[in-house]
C-alpha cells in the first residue's frame, strides 16, 4: 500500500484528505509543522509526501531542501501561494508538482496518480549514455560519475531524462514533455521544464551554463545531444 504523508498547519485540510486518501486505500501519515514533517519522513519513510508551504515553524521550501538531503520520494507541494516565484523555488528546491489552493480534491488525486505512475513505469533496455562524465543507465534508473559516484535523481528529474535520452538528437517538443512526464493538463506550464532541464544540467553537465548534451531549442523544446 502508498504510504502519503500529508503536511499542513490547517487541521480540516488534514482531516479531509485523511477520509478521501484512506478512501482510496492509501496509507496516510499526518503533520501540522515541519519539524515533525521531517521526524515523520525519517521515521516511517513516505512513497510521497503533499506538503504546505506556509508552516507555522519551517518554510516548506525549506521542508523540500532538508527531504532531498536524503531522500528521492516525490514531492507534490499544496500551497496558497500563487505567484511564479514560490512556485520556481519549489521546484527548484526538488518538488515534483505544485497544487495552487483552493484546490479540488479530485485534481489532487489526479496528481497522486500522475506522481505514482511515473515511479512504477517500466524502462525498455538500452545502452548506458554518456553525459559529460557521467555514465546513464535507464535501465536500473543509475547514473555514476567517472570516479564511481553516484549521482541522485528525483522521479520527475528521471522522467524528463529519460523521454530526451529515448531520442537521442530528435527535438522532443515542449508540449510532448509536458504531457508525458506530468499529464495533459500541464500544456502551459513551460517553468516546469526550465527548472528541471536546469537541475538536470547543474548534475549532468560538465558547464551547465553551456550545456553539450542537454540543449534548448528556444519556444520548441529540448533535445539529447549524444
Amino acid at each position: 500500500m502508498t504510504r502519503i504523508l500529508v503536511v499542513d498547519d490547517e487541521p480540516q485540510i488534514l482531516r479531509a484528505l485523511r477520509i478521501n486518501l484512506r478512501a482510496r486505500r492509501y496509507d496516510v501519515d499526518v503533520a501540522g509543522t515541519g519539524a515533525a514533517a521531517l521526524k515523520a519522513a525519517a521515521s516511517h519513510p513516505p512513497d510521497l509526501v503533499v506538503l504546505d508551504l506556509g508552516l507555522p515553524d519551517i518554510d516548506g521550501v525549506e521542508v523540500i531542501r532538508g527531504l532531498r538531503g536524503w531522500t528521492t520520494v516525490p514531492i507534490i507541494v499544496l500551497s496558497g501561494r500563487a505567484g511564479s516565484e514560490d512556485k520556481v523555488a519549489a521546484l527548484d528546491a526538488g518538488a515534483d508538482d505544485y497544487v495552487t489552493k483552493p484546490f479540488g480534491v479530485e485534481e489532487l488525486l489526479a496528481r497522486i496518480r500522475a506522481v505514482t505512475r511515473r515511479l512504477g513505469a517500466p524502462s525498455e533496455a538500452v545502452p548506458a549514455l554518456r553525459i559529460g562524465q557521467h555514465t546513464v543507465d535507464l535501465a536500473d534508473h543509475s547514473v555514476r560519475s567517472d570516479d564511481g559516484t553516484e549521482v541522485k535523481l528525483t522521479p520527475t528529474q528521471w522522467s524528463v531524462l529519460e523521454k530526451l535520452l529515448r531520442h537521442p538528437g530528435k527535438l522532443v517538443s515542449q508540449r510532448q514533455l509536458l504531457h508525458d512526464v506530468w499529464g495533459p493538463e500541464y500544456q502551459n506550464e513551460t517553468n516546469y521544464l526550465r527548472q528541471y532541464l536546469a537541475q538536470l544540467r547543474r548534475k549532468l553537465e560538465d558547464d551547465p551554463a553551456r550545456p553539450r548534451h542537454l540543449i534548448t531549442e528556444p519556444g520548441m523544446g529540448y533535445r539529447y545531444r549524444p
